[in-house]
């Protein structure tokens, strides 16, 4: 059990301040951040070149060392060595949330393990933004950051996600995203969505509409800047699956328990996982055969 009272100045070591930074909009860093990078003794980068052009426009002169995903499991108890020594160090990432898909998970594990304070500032952060702005439900969330880059990886993701009645948020680049969007439909169905790109920025854009409607105009776009993808979650309707023998088998599991216990030839067992679960033909012979 651990207990942090983070203001309480109890110990001699310095806090590990979590430090959102604008992914996008300079105007959104916020004064207790500044701040916070001005006092501090170290600031953890991800990359330092981009971070310095940050503390060069808000004047911040404090010690900069990167710590990202290939340095993190040797630069990480270096950190931790200087906050027991009493030295403060902030982490940030290019932008957003250090720890939300971006570095900083990590070392705020290692810090509880030390019984190390941990100070999280509120800040910028795509995937609420998108979400609000999608205009689909914000009762209940479901916050999936990138999808696997293998196809057959993604496929199976997605499709343990089939019966989840919250908002899905996802991130993608945009050179994936169209694939991205043709496995979610693959696997989802044609559900409400919105795609969400520069967010804060000069050419901020929302795009709603049908899944199909998405992927229609993914194809008539150069798509640039990272993308915010919001899908609506299942519908009771969707969710009846469940009362179906077959609900706990994936789709290719469903196919090979025709052809491996019912010996049926590969075609006809396609043929009736897509009757059992009312999709295209094409659809399960493209999910069975995935590379």
């Amino acid at each position: 059990m651990n207990v942090q009272k983070s203001y309480s100045n109890e110990s001699d070591s310095g806090s590990l301040y979590v430090v959102p930074t604008p992914i996008g909009n300079l105007s959104d860093m916020t004064y207790r951040a500044v701040s916070v990078l001005h006092d501090v003794e170290t600031i953890a980068a991800e990359d330092t070149r981009n971070t310095k052009k940050l503390l060069n426009h808000f004047d911040v002169s404090t010690s900069l060392i990167s710590y990202h995903e290939h340095n993190k499991y040797s630069r990480g108890p270096q950190l931790i060595t200087q906050l027991k020594n009493g030295d403060s160090v902030a982490i940030v990432s290019d932008a957003g949330m250090p720890g939300i898909s971006d570095p900083g998970s990590e070392l705020v594990q290692l810090a509880i393990n030390e019984d190390l304070p941990v100070i999280v500032l509120p800040g910028s952060n795509a995937a609420l933004p998108a979400l609000v702005g999608s205009g689909l439900s914000t009762e209940k969330f479901y916050f999936c950051g990138f999808l696997p880059r293998k196809k057959k990886d993604r496929l199976a993701e997605l499709e343990s996600l089939q019966n989840q009645s919250s908002t899905l948020v996802f991130y993608e680049s945009p050179h994936r995203l169209k694939e991205m969007l043709a496995h979610v439909y693959l696997q989802l169905g044609n559900r409400q969505a919105s795609l969400a790109r520069e967010l804060t920025k000069k050419y901020e854009e929302y795009v709603r509409g049908s899944l199909e409607e998405l992927i229609a105009w993914t194809e008539k776009q150069e798509l640039r800047g990272e993308f915010c993808v919001v899908v609506e979650g299942s519908k009771e309707e969707e969710q009846d699956i469940d009362r179906f023998w077959w609900s706990h088998l994936s789709t290719v599991e469903h196919v090979d328990y025709y052809t491996k216990e019912q010996e049926l030839k590969t075609k006809e067992a396609i043929k009736q996982t897509a009757l059992d679960r009312k999709m295209q033909k094409r659809d399960v012979y493209q999910a069975y055969h995935v590379e």
